[in-house]
């Protein structure tokens, strides 16, 4: 048994902003942050293009929030908008005092870049390595701080009793023991659920959200769950992501013919959608940088010349890439307000898993870094840590997951789930993707529930105690075949189009679903 004040599950730039914040305040508590690979390997360091901030006095806060509240067509929380561009200024300057390598302009003033949809100038970016820049930086500040780390533990259950979270159940990945985490404060900070779309997504291996259903199945509010975001730039092969700095910089998207067909600027959802209407009309579409100056794509964008030469063994200066859509951020998540509250005693939400309203049903790109830094900092004036014992005591949730890896180990493992992550992710792209109806929503969760149906004929064929992948990917299947069935079933309640959410049958926005779909756990998906 583990003991700590403070439990961040989730090791990327939202858990540790706020394990670096929380010490800041008060360097006495506790705190351990839980993932289940090294920390360093979190989502966070997918982010290429920027963090947006008002720093120029010929842009405005008052621009940064109407940019935002545009982008997410109307369904946003307000409040918690404004709160996160308002504070953004500040942010920066945060990260700017824990060393993160900003890019400079000739002045020696933080560099800016426009992304789409914005009315000016505002991601500061890294070249095009932000996220990884920001997320070791954290790091680094984590363990001066005196944070604790524990890699490779999975997250089976969460220890809810009467409406109040005690600490988790996790499994050490490394050697298959079950252990119970007992903590004060709980904050889940675990990543979206874009990986559910499997083979067709920009997320890492790890980005389940498995930790969204633990949450659901112990009567956490879920929240908007259908608004997925496609990213229009993945590579067509792999969906290994180029980030949206490439357009930023100048980049053009252009079909076989060399003909330009859209706003390369416009929001996330408007340029994913032509590009698949595109494709679908049997066109290949390409990202042309031929147009910049070679110096300046090497300056700017030193990642993406490598991953295109790694994965295509092609020059970004030189040639023309080929791109698809890609599952990339998840605007749904677990509910929560602008404390970053859940509806659970002691249990908070931030970043990527969390749905704290300030996205709404489409993100603004260079918003999704600036989220988790600000609440992540913000989390730290809405905790108070009681000075009391935690009670030592053994929770039935911990009994209970032994059994059940222990069961797990027993399956016959007649039939290989790899298989099934593999449809259940083409099934997701093609029925409650960029476009869905309600046709294709209801064959898609048809679809899932046979698929729930062979889940007891299958299991694990490595049977060793001995860091086993194999039964954390097992896990993880099983908690992404519901969370699907949860999305889908959202995307067939909101009988609209809005933002990333197209429906073919309902393509026009509704005023009266200017809300939240809502899903609460009945003790059944």
């Amino acid at each position: 048994m583990i003991t700590t004040d403070i439990l961040i599950i989730g090791s990327g730039g939202a858990g540790l902003s706020s394990a670096i914040s929380i010490k800041e305040q008060d360097q006495n508590l506790d705190i351990l942050v839980l993932s289940k690979s090294d920390p360093t390997s979190a989502q966070t360091a997918q982010a290429q293009g920027g963090i947006n901030a008002v720093l120029n006095s010929e842009d405005s806060v008052d621009d940064h929030i109407e940019n935002t509240i545009q982008s997410a067509h109307k369904v946003a929380n307000i409040q918690a908008i404004k709160f996160m561009c308002q504070n953004a200024q500040d942010t920066i300057m945060w990260l700017d005092r824990l060393a993160v390598p900003f890019s400079r302009d000739e002045k020696g003033n933080i560099a800016q870049r426009k992304l789409g949809a914005a009315s000016f100038a505002r991601a500061c970016y890294s070249s095009d390595y932000t996220g990884l820049k920001i997320l070791h930086t954290l790091y680094d500040r984590a363990l001066q701080y005196g944070v604790k780390f524990l890699d490779s533990y999975m997250v089976l259950d969460l220890i809810v009793e009467d409406q109040t979270i005690y600490g988790v159940v996790a499994l050490d990945i490394k050697t298959t023991q079950v252990i119970q985490i007992l903590a004060k404060k709980v904050i889940l900070a675990s990543g979206g659920y874009g990986g559910i779309y499997h083979n067709h997504s920009t997320n890492s291996t790890d980005t389940t959200g498995d930790i969204i259903y633990k949450a659901y199945k112990n009567g956490v509010k879920l929240s908007n769950l259908e608004f997925i975001q496609f990213h229009p730039t993945s590579l067509a092969k792999n969906s290994i992501l180029i980030s949206e700095s490439a357009r930023g910089e100048g980049g053009y998207l252009i079909d076989e013919n060399g003909n330009r067909f859209v706003d390369e600027l416009q929001t996330r959802d408007i340029v994913a959608r032509e590009i698949f209407k595109k494709r679908k009309d049997g066109h290949k579409i390409y990202l042309d940088l031929r147009h910049i100056p070679k110096e300046k794509i090497e300056q700017t964008m030193p990642q993406e010349c490598k991953l295109i030469k790694i994965f295509t063994n092609k020059d970004l200066h030189k040639d023309i890439i080929e791109i698809k859509p890609s599952a990339h951020y998840s605007m749904g998540g677990i509910k929560a307000d602008i404390d970053s509250s859940t509806n659970i005693k002691n249990l908070y939400a931030i970043g990527e898993c969390a749905n704290s309203g300030v996205h709404g049903a489409n993100r603004l790109g260079g918003n999704s870094l600036l989220e988790i830094v600000v609440f992540g900092k913000n989390i730290a004036n809405n905790i108070v840590v009681e000075n009391k014992d935690l009670e030592q005591k053994e929770y039935k949730q911990l009994l209970e997951n032994q059994n059940l890896i222990d069961r797990i180990f027993e399956y016959e493992n007649k039939i290989n789930f790899y298989e099934y992550k593999d449809l259940l992710g083409d099934i997701m792209y093609d029925l409650c993707g960029i476009y869905r109806d309600q046709e294709s929503l209801q064959k898609a969760l048809k679809q899932i529930v046979n698929i729930e149906k062979k889940i007891p004929q299958m299991g694990i064929g490595n049977k060793n105690k001995i860091y086993n992948t194999n039964l954390k990917e097992f896990l993880e299947f099983c908690d992404i075949v519901n969370l699907a069935s949860l999305i889908v079933k959202s995307a067939l309640q909101r009988e609209e189009s809005r933002g990333s959410h197209y429906r073919l049958d309902f393509p026009d926005e509704n005023q009266e679903y200017e809300k939240e779909t809502i899903l609460e756990y009945k003790g059944n998906i």
